[in-house]
């Protein structure tokens, strides 16, 4: 009677061995993929799908409105709609000044965060950071009571110096606005470049420290440069979120008159979805918002990595 070799055995058991890692990881990936399909993927393709509809009436309209299918209609009716198309110059606008503030306030405070010379380091990351806990719309509330004249310590101090100030005017509105979120999130994109920089090895910075180089020039020819990837990452971030801007201008426009209900193209969507009714325009909308962001994000990339690519080639 033939026996089966322990080497056989041991083959056998070899080629059966890789099944149960691959049982093993697609029950843990399967309630990821589900919790993604069921609560990102369905809800844009419900949108997508709604944004080719509309309701129509008939007569005098005391008919129930009929639900038909209306192309690219709404996309049309969005894009010719001067309020909507200002909306979209107006997030532009607020993306130019948002974007280089963020980066900027994240990367000196990480820079002095991680300087040799800094002290109470823990004290002071976490202080930094404190902002991004607080809800969008209690920051948004906080700097509103600052920005109110009748509320508002601040301006009584700038006009008692002489520099009478309206925060809430159309001309400085977009500018409190991004003061808001660079005092929002500015402490989280600190952290990002400060793991960045904790990943630089020390020996270089000894290296540049015996040839001279003083703590500034170290910053920005040795740590500015190594921290290019948290440094893009931070400002993919900043860009999508100043397209989506929503929160502090729906919160600020009982305030001022500077702010109406298209403000902003997430406003807008929201007022025609919940003020108007409309909710196959204002998926439309939001649709067109997310394509936006997709498109100057992916842009915005594609030309960073080319010049990186060139950077490294030496050209």
């Amino acid at each position: 009677m033939l026996q089966r070799t322990p080497a056989g055995t041991a083959a056998g058991t070899a080629r059966r061995r890789p099944r149960r890692p691959r049982l093993h990881v697609a029950v843990f990936v399967t309630p990821f993929f589900l919790a993604f399909a069921l609560f990102y993927l369905a809800p844009i393709g419900y949108a997508v799908y709604q944004s080719f509809f509309r309701l129509t009436s008939s007569g005098l309209g005391l008919s129930e409105p009929v639900l038909e299918f209306a192309g690219l209609g709404n996309y049309a009716t969005a894009l010719t709609s001067p309020a909507f198309v200002a909306s979209v110059g107006r997030v532009l606008v607020f993306s130019l000044i948002e974007v280089p503030a963020m980066v900027v306030a994240a990367l000196a405070l990480a820079l002095l965060l991680d300087s040799a010379r800094a002290r109470f380091r823990a004290f002071f990351r976490v202080s930094f950071f404190l902002p991004y806990g607080v809800p969008g719309v209690i920051a948004s509330l906080l700097w509103g009571f600052l920005y109110v004249p009748q509320t508002s310590p601040l301006i009584d101090v700038l006009a008692a110096a002489g520099l009478p100030h309206d925060f809430l005017s159309p001309q400085t509105i977009l500018l409190s606005i991004a003061n808001i979120a660079t005092w929002q999130f500015a402490g989280y994109n600190m952290l990002v470049l400060i793991a960045g920089l904790q990943a630089i090895p020390q020996e270089l910075y000894e290296a540049a420290r015996v040839d001279g180089a003083s703590e500034a020039r170290i910053a920005w020819h040795v740590k500015v440069p190594l921290v290019r990837a948290p440094l893009i990452l931070i400002t993919v971030f900043t860009l999508i979120g100043t397209l989506q801007l929503f929160v502090e201008p729906l919160i600020l426009k009982p305030l001022t008159t500077a702010i109406n209900s298209d403000y902003t193209p997430n406003l807008a969507a929201y007022n025609q979805a919940f003020g108007q009714a409309n909710i196959h325009l204002a998926s439309a909308e939001a649709t067109l918002i997310a394509v936006m962001a997709f498109v100057i994000s992916f842009g915005f990339l594609r030309s960073v990595n080319r010049k990186g690519n060139r950077a490294w080639s030496g050209e």
